[in-house]
């Protein structure tokens, strides 16, 4: 399959800087790239460069009415946006986003045409306690719960251990290829069409390890945070996810 980078600005950018690093981008052949970016943002990038799509980080669970602050999954679609982050770690820890939510969001998403990448991982202490997968399992339940098994297969699923993101630490190849793997036979064990549905790697994905990270089976591509604000390293990245072409 195709594989997918996709960079998280968070809360960062100017209209200045977008400019410049848009500047720096261009389309890698064989990969999808996208950027996610801040609302603000969204109609800046309707000038993007060809072959890079546009995302956001967060979608409304609700169609439209008074959720003052609130941004829905059919104004995204407005402003030509095919991708959209749900369930971040961020989002769940500073906002107090539940697992029911976050499956509420995707299937607003998938509801409007977007494509929802939804983030899960654990943090340093359920890892220690070898509670990995009963977590993740747990966030994509309810996930599949709020879609039905079909609609499952068109979302992209992020890999995302807690402990690595934003830390400079990422997960060793390792444990990045155990995690991918018992992602995909947790779908495959529900129903799920699971070879189709493309899974990412999150967490410190840096110029200097995303080729060893591309090399792990089951690992489809990446969402790239800081990274993703330094338009060289973003096109390490996207060439590393091409095979270095």
């Amino acid at each position: 399959m195709t594989r997918l980078v996709a960079g998280n600005w968070k809360m960062n950018g100017s209209l200045a800087a977008n400019r410049d690093l848009l500047d720096g981008l261009m389309a890698v052949p064989g990969v999808e790239m996208a950027v996610c970016v801040p609302y603000p943002y969204l109609a800046q990038l309707l000038e993007r460069p060809a072959g890079v799509a546009l995302g956001a980080q967060d979608v409304s669970e609700f169609e439209a009415g008074a959720y003052t602050g609130e941004v829905s999954a059919g104004m995204l679609a407005e402003f030509g946006c095919r991708y959209v982050i749900v369930g971040h770690s961020e989002r769940r820890a500073l906002f107090g986003e539940d697992d029911a939510v976050v499956g509420r969001k995707a299937r607003a998403a998938l509801a409007h045409g977007l494509v929802p990448i939804v983030c899960v991982g654990e943090t340093l202490a359920e890892r220690d306690e070898g509670r990995v997968m009963a977590v993740i399992g747990r966030q994509l339940a309810a996930v599949l719960d709020a879609l039905g098994v079909a609609a499952m297969a068109q979302v992209v699923v992020a890999y995302e251990p807690v402990w690595a993101i934003g830390t400079g630490r990422s997960a060793s190849v390792e444990q990045v290829g155990e995690v991918h793997a018992a992602i995909r036979s947790w779908l495959a064990g529900q129903g799920v069409a699971a070879a189709a549905v493309r899974l990412l790697y999150g967490g410190s994905m840096k110029a200097d390890n995303a080729a060893a990270l591309f090399a792990v089976p089951d690992v489809d591509g990446g969402l790239v945070g800081g990274a993703s604000l330094v338009a060289a390293d973003f096109m390490v990245i996207s060439r590393a996810a091409g095979g270095g072409v």
